[in-house]
């Protein structure tokens, strides 16, 4: 059982385990904010809202909250700004009002969201969900890279010093970023009470400073006390300060820059604000920033053209500002073969007949869904999860925001058949091509799952235009692991299939420098791969920039961007973030790649303060270090940064640009990752020592070994029922690891012979537990675990809740709510109003009715598959009654 389904059933909440196709009608809220503004939902902690509405509890993916406030986005027609005072009436908080997109930012209780749908103009309303932040790679044990010279990045040094050639760069020009301010975007910088493992954050900024890891009034170093100039916080029930670990590799490498902070939360269009507001002069309100770095990725950005984050990335490259972003941590790689597997796109919707479960979900016994195969006909695509992860699914297709006209609906199937987890909004209304699913594996063992694409049209969607036949992708937003096989994991360019690729978004953008991640103590002067995680390229836009509410044309020729552009370092050392080993806190993934290389941009900067935008990132990769085993440019870009290369190769001139007085060690001697840090090339794993001279004793001679004894038998159940379901007489299938004869148990009652596969007897509904034993040939015996399972074939009955019997309006129409109910939990709800089609319903919707009579007929279909066989019917009648 979930964490939260307990508390679910207390409270009493009927929430269907999957939502469809938003229903049609006049209701602006997405499919998830409808089902968050059920009043027993809305007043429900933050944990059980989450489960409710089918989203994670936390991380990327989940709710961005203000407190008790949920973030959202309000997308109007036109005429939002003059609709700011109808939302705050409605209990709205506004963050930002954009007129360019019609879209407010804003917080709201989820107990106000019902007064938010009714504010005049509205077209959609979309829940902001927290954006990938990309520095969870995994770490493997580093060296942390220790430092006596306080003044020159402070108490824990990056090793990235040494393996970009930082250390030589500043020697040989004396370049230590003065006159130089860097911006970061992160989530947040001083507001996390927390670090990731759990535990309390090991520094705050204030600690930082006086261990000279950030600059400020604090530190121990004359001129650099001009702190962190944060320009917007980022929310604490999101925070990680990953921003401020970004900031010290900055400092670490530009100790004399001055460093400026802004949040990318808490939606795509405050993160874009927050770019241009650290470009900003300072008596603007700004920072002032020559150079800006970030590491996040919303979901809902685009994959075929530049949206508001890389518009506004456009604007400040375009006023001279060297712009970077992390690539992302999201590469997969195939258990067993190596192949990457994170993404699969086609050149076209191949359309084929629906699976019966997805048919009856959207209505139409002749569904039209995606077609995996390269050459025959599948409409499932096979995901395994391994467990104790959770699946992310950004499914996009190339069709430009603001001119949608195809509704695509992703839906998860267990491996019996039963839809777990679904996304259906409704595109065409809400403007963007693009459904992000999600699900986890709470089970005991890798599970695979079936993903399954509808093309939902007529009746499904009356607004979508028939006929329709995008190119599409799906990317798996993985954050470095979770899935270990797919079942079409290789490109086949004939039938327009391409996999692999997953950089997206502003990342893709041809103005900014994008940070593939290379590990410091496995790849130091000469890179040989970089980190598996780290996403990889190219990226293809089909249209042109997101401007405003307007279609983008379609490019005459798609634009191809090589991505990444570089690799730099990854697991260095901080104070705090984000995974402690032995020997200290190390930062892995894109996210820290991006600092390192940003620093270096400012040294270049300095060193050549004409140097525009374009020069700078040229040099870089003109100058990169190449790899020598994976090379290929898709996973490398141009190849490993070298600061001291890049200097050099745009020109660069010496700066006087000395150490900070209260050094206390030269350069040399600042134990960064070079010579004296503590971690070599060779030899860093080891920890045997002996004197000067002394060669190693030789180890004795093993012994003979002797016969191996025979294996003692395992028996292991392959294949058995769902933990849950409604079969009586299921069936399992059993293995040995050595030929033996098998004895099955059911319920601790008779034992029997039995082969592979085995069909126990009918059973009753309840719960249940299998056993299998192995006995070999000699006599030796093994038995499987219990295998436990509940039967159930009871059907749930619904209740209704709505309207009088007549319903009287002096209107055309009239806006009628409803609320289902169940005796089991959790349930789907199948509606039909009068002769429409059969659809899933949320457990609360409204829809408006015309004078006339009128029938809602209702079944549920509950956990184990089991449905309703007669639906439950709500009659009424809607009477105009004229003046």
């Amino acid at each position: 059982m979930a964490p939260f389904a307990g508390a679910l059933v207390a409270l009493g909440l009927v929430i269907p385990a999957t939502a469809g196709a938003a229903e049609t009608g006049v209701d602006p809220l997405s499919p998830e904010l409808t089902q968050l503004a059920e009043p027993l939902v809305a007043a429900a902690p933050p944990p059980v809202q989450a489960e409710a509405i089918g989203l994670p509890a936390e991380g990327p993916g989940s709710l961005v909250h203000e407190g008790d406030r949920v973030v959202v986005e309000a997308h109007f027609e036109e005429g939002a700004l003059a609709r700011l005072e109808a939302l705050k009436a409605a209990g709205a908080r506004i963050g930002l009002a954009s007129r360019r997109y019609q879209t407010v930012a804003l917080s709201v209780e989820p107990e106000d969201l019902e007064a938010l749908a009714e504010v005049p103009g509205l077209s959609s309303v979309e829940p902001s969900r927290a954006p990938v932040v990309y520095g969870a790679g995994e770490t493997v044990g580093t060296a942390t890279g220790g430092s006596e010279a306080l003044c020159e990045g402070g108490s824990v040094i990056s090793q990235g010093l040494g393996q970009m050639n930082v250390a030589a760069a500043r020697a040989a020009f004396g370049a230590r970023g003065a006159g130089e301010t860097i911006g970061v975007l992160s989530d947040s910088f001083d507001a996390a009470t927390k670090g990731l493992d759990g535990n309390a954050i090991a520094t705050r900024a204030s600690q930082d400073e006086e261990s000279g890891d950030l600059p400020g009034p604090r530190g121990p170093c004359g001129g650099r006390q001009v702190p962190v100039r944060v320009i917007a916080e980022g929310p604490s029930a999101e925070a990680t300060d990953e921003g401020r670990a970004m900031l010290q590799v900055v400092h670490d490498l530009a100790p004399h820059a001055e460093l400026a902070f802004a949040t990318a939360y808490s939606t795509e269009l405050e993160f874009a604000r927050n770019i241009e507001r650290l470009a900003e002069p300072v008596a603007a309100g700004g920072a002032g920033a020559e150079v800006i770095v970030d590491d996040v990725g919303y979901f809902a950005e685009p994959f075929y053209q530049e949206g508001p984050v890389a518009d506004a990335v456009r604007k400040v490259t375009g006023e001279g500002v060297v712009y970077l972003t992390a690539a992302g941590n999201d590469n997969l790689f195939e258990s067993g073969t190596g192949r990457e597997i994170a993404s699969w796109e086609r050149s076209e919707f191949h359309d084929a007949l629906c699976p019966t479960v997805v048919g009856a979900a959207v209505g139409a016994a002749a569904a039209d869904c995606m077609n995996f195969s390269p050459s025959g006909t599948d409409t499932t695509f096979g995901i395994t999860v391994e467990r104790g992860s959770q699946l992310m699914i950004d499914l996009q297709w190339a069709e430009p925001w603001y001119g949608v006209k195809s509704d695509l609906d992703a839906y998860l199937l267990s491996k019996e058949g039963r839809i777990v987890a679904s996304a259906g909004s409704d595109n065409v209304t809400e403007g963007e091509p693009v459904e992000v699913l999600v699900w986890e594996n709470t089970g005991a063992a890798s599970a695979e799952v079936q993903l399954v694409v509808d093309r939902c049209i007529l009746t499904c969607n009356p607004a979508a235009t028939v006929g329709r036949e995008p190119r599409l992708k799906f990317s798996l937003m993985e954050d470095g692991g979770g899935v270990s096989k797919t079942e079409y994991p290789s490109s086949n360019l004939a039938a327009g299939i391409v996999v692999g690729p997953t950089i997206y978004g502003h990342a893709g953008s041809p103005a900014a420098i994008t940070l593939g991640a290379v590990n410091y103590e496995k790849s130091r002067t000469a890179p040989t791969e970089p980190e598996r995680y780290s996403s990889r390229g190219p990226v293809t836009h089909y249209f042109g920039p997101v401007s405003g509410t307007t279609p983008a044309a379609t490019l005459a020729t798609p634009e191809v961007i090589p991505k990444p552009n570089l690799t730099a370092t990854d697991c260095a050392s901080t104070t705090f973030f984000a995974s402690h080993r032995s020997d200290g806190w190390h930062f892995c993934g894109t996210s820290e790649a991006g600092p390192h290389a940003a620093a270096v941009a400012a040294l270049m900067s300095q060193t050549a303060p004409s140097a525009t935008p374009g020069s700078i990132a040229a040099a870089m990769e003109s100058s990169a270090t190449p790899f020598t085993v994976v090379t290929a440019p898709t996973a490398v870009g141009e190849g490993m940064l070298n600061a001291e290369a890049a200097i050099r190769a745009l020109g660069g001139s010496a700066v006087d640009d000395p150490a900070s007085a209260g050094s206390g060690s030269t350069e040399e001697g600042a134990g960064s990752g070079e010579e004296g840090s503590g971690a070599t090339e060779e030899g860093s794993g080891s920890t045997e020592e002996r004197p000067p001279g002394q060669e190693p004793t030789p180890p004795p001679s093993p012994p003979s070994p002797s016969p191996a004894p025979a294996p003692a038998p395992t028996v292991t159940i392959t294949r058995g029922p769902s933990s849950l379901g409604n079969e009586t007489t299921p069936t399992f299938e059993f293995t040995s690891n050595v030929p033996a004869s098998f004895v099955c148990q059911v319920d601790g009652g008779t034992r029997q012979g039995c082969t592979s596969p085995y069909t126990v007897p009918p059973l009753a509904d309840g719960p249940h537990g299998f056993v299998v034993t192995a006995t070999d040939a000699e006599g030796r015996r093994a038995t499987s675990g219990i295998y436990g399972f509940t039967v159930d074939t009871r059907a749930p009955r619904t209740k209704i809740s709505g309207p009088h019997k007549v319903v009287r309006t002096r209107k055309a129409s009239v806006r009628v709510r409803f609320s289902l109910r169940a005796n089991a939990s959790p349930v789907i709800f199948y509606c039909q109003i009068d002769r429409e089609a059969l659809r899933i319903c949320p457990a609360r919707f409204h829809r408006r009715f015309r004078p006339g009579h009128h029938v809602l007929a209702v079944r549920a279909k509950d956990e184990a598959g089991n449905i309703a066989v007669r639906p439950t019917a709500f009659r009424f009648r809607v009477k105009r009654i004229r003046r």
